[in-house]
């Protein structure tokens, strides 16, 4: 903020005379080109220091620091009662609700930080030093005062206490936000309830929504009444008129039916149906039990899942499941209750166009500007490809145990002979699609090793190995930011392609059993475009059966005319 003087006895008296007081004039400051007129019918108590442009109409403004073009009008209340830290160090209970994977947030946490104090507690030496990072950088945001930005609006607002504003935020309408930090651009609306938050760059809560202990990652929405409690919101998700309670929301996390709930889990380009239902507690030791939803799982209407559990990447899930499954290995899978029972139709969802809409749909729906957290997209990966070998090599050994079998099981599920076949055939497929578009991806280059398992750290593909050295570099002292940690993630987002390349390279040659030499390389892309084209083929027929006429029943429903149906049928859906 620019300098700032007290306010002369006339502008005082002309303050006074629009019908605003002051507890002490003498601890009111104002900028050079300060005029009375910005204040009208309000209290100023304690400390307020008001920047260039800034009005407060009808409101009680105390120990405030207020940026140039910033309005306050019609609040019953903002207010910085006590020194804060503005949300920054609340503790948030993630994934497990009896506290075994808190979470420090602060107005700088990305999620790939929150992925390594949330999942690698048996490290506890990492968990301390990236604690303690994130407490040094906390008590940097502690103050007296509250604070906001430049061109910051509050109106209509009741109690608004101990929060920070950055550049641009908003808050319309709010019923109560306590102790929290909206960055640039954020929003919080209508009858919003929030308690020990943080709101990263432009996420927005409003109608009703209620939250306590949560962090709201950057262009996240939560709106029309959701509720949530000790969670972590990453970029891009969206939750309306649900409710989460200890959730480490990765990125597209969605939710958006009054009936569904989220608990004790982990999510990421996860989508829940209508009634989608978890629950943690087998009324034993406690809720102290956890699920975790690769990437792109999809819950059905109605569906139901007691945890523990783990789902592999991009399952579909319909129907109730209680006896704690584990398909991780099984990625682009069906997971169908029957009879009380959990099926496994390994690969199924690699013949469903709602996986390619999806696939598609997500970087075309990126709002971020800021980028903390690192999103990858690619279809073709290591992650994923990797499970996908890891689920051939067991299926083959399921069926090589008893090859006359019917049925078989794995992981807590039933899959049936016929499935076991298609998803080694479907997988193979995949794999060689795979292995062609990361061949055909990044440059070969012998720095950078992508050999070995691969993760998928909320929302980024990265190597175990470089995963293991980052947090190995964190407890050494070599790491002691928390930009310095999130360099090293986006370092390896930028040679992502090489990296991918070259674990690719690699098991293209384990299967040779040789080093691939130039001419199979190029041999295995044109392989993969082709096995890519067939699987583009066998969805985009999913697609067409979606939008067939035999899914005209109930278009023009005032019309006989055949050819009328039609038209409004494909008139309503976009095709025409």
């Amino acid at each position: 903020m620019s300098r700032l003087r007290k306010m002369t006895a006339a502008e005082i008296a002309e303050a006074e005379k629009n019908g605003t007081t002051a507890e002490e004039w003498s601890q009111v400051l104002v900028s050079e080109e300060f005029d009375p007129a910005q204040l009208r019918q309000s209290r100023l108590e304690g400390r307020v220091e008001i920047g260039a442009g800034v009005r407060i109409v009808r409101s009680r403004v105390a120990n405030y620091r207020l940026g140039p073009g910033t309005l306050v009008e019609d609040v019953t209340a903002l207010e910085c009662r006590r020194r804060s830290m503005f949300g920054n160090g609340v503790k948030v209970a993630t994934m497990n609700e009896c506290g075994g994977r808190t979470v420090t947030v602060c107005d700088k946490l990305s999620a790939q930080t929150a992925y390594l104090l949330a999942v690698y507690r048996h490290r506890p030496k990492l968990v301390a030093a990236l604690e303690k990072m994130i407490g040094e950088y906390a008590e940097t945001r502690a103050s007296e005062m509250g604070e906001t930005g430049r061109d910051c609006r509050i109106a209509g607002a009741r109690f608004v206490r101990e929060v920070r504003m950055g550049d641009g935020a908003e808050i319309e309408g709010s019923s109560i936000l306590e102790n929290g930090t909206l960055c640039d651009g954020a929003r919080m609306g209508i009858d919003v309830k929030a308690y020990d938050f943080i709101a990263a760059e432009n996420a927005r809560a409003d109608n009703g929504t209620t939250l306590k202990r949560c962090f709201i990652g950057e262009s996240c929405v939560l709106d029309k009444g959701f509720t949530a409690a000790e969670s972590l919101f990453f970029a891009n998700c969206h939750c309306e008129n649900g409710e989460a309670a200890s959730i480490f929301a990765g990125p597209y996390t969605v939710s958006h039916h009054k009936s569904s709930l989220l608990i004790a889990g982990m999510f990421s380009f996860f989508n829940a149906g209508s009634g989608a239902n978890q629950s943690n507690h087998l009324f034993k030791s406690g809720a102290v039990h956890q699920a975790v939803h690769l990437r792109g799982c999809k819950f059905a209407s109605g569906a139901y899942i007691m945890s523990p559990a783990i789902e592999g990447a991009f399952t579909m899930v319909k129907g109730s499941h209680a006896d704690h499954h584990d398909t991780a290995i099984f990625p682009y899978s069906y997971l169908v209750e029957k009879e009380g029972r959990s099926y496994l139709m390994p690969g199924a969802n690699l013949t469903s166009y709602g996986t390619v809409r999806d696939l598609e749909k997500w970087p075309a729906r990126d709002r971020r500007t800021v980028e903390r957290d690192v999103i990858d997209f690619a279809e073709h990966n290591p992650c994923t490809t990797g499970a996908m070998l890891r689920a051939v090599d067991q299926l083959h050994t399921l069926q090589e145990q008893d090859p006359a079998a019917a049925q078989y099981t794995h992981g807590k599920t039933v899959i049936r002979s016929t499935a076991l076949q298609r998803g080694i055939k479907l997988y193979d497929k995949a794999i060689v699609a795979a292995l062609g578009a990361m061949l055909d991806g990044g440059n070969p280059d012998p720095r950078y090793d992508g050999t070995g398992r691969w993760l998928d750290a909320a929302g980024q593909y990265i190597t175990r190995r470089e995963t293991e050295a980052i947090a190995d570099d964190i407890e050494a002292g070599e790491l002691r930011t928390l930009e310095e940690t999130d360099n090293r993630f986006r370092v390896f987002h930028v040679h992502y392609g090489e990296y991918a390349r070259s674990w690719a390279e690699h098991i293209y040659g384990s299967l040779l059993g040789h080093a691939p030499t130039a001419e199979e390389i190029e041999e295995a892309i044109e392989a993969g475009r082709n096995a890519h084209a067939a699987m583009r083929r066998t969805t985009d027929a999913d697609r067409d059966r979606d939008c067939s006429p035999a899914l005209a029943v109930s278009y023009g429903a005032d019309s006989e005319d055949a050819e009328e149906i039609l038209s409004d049928y494909r008139a309503v859906r976009g095709l025409e």
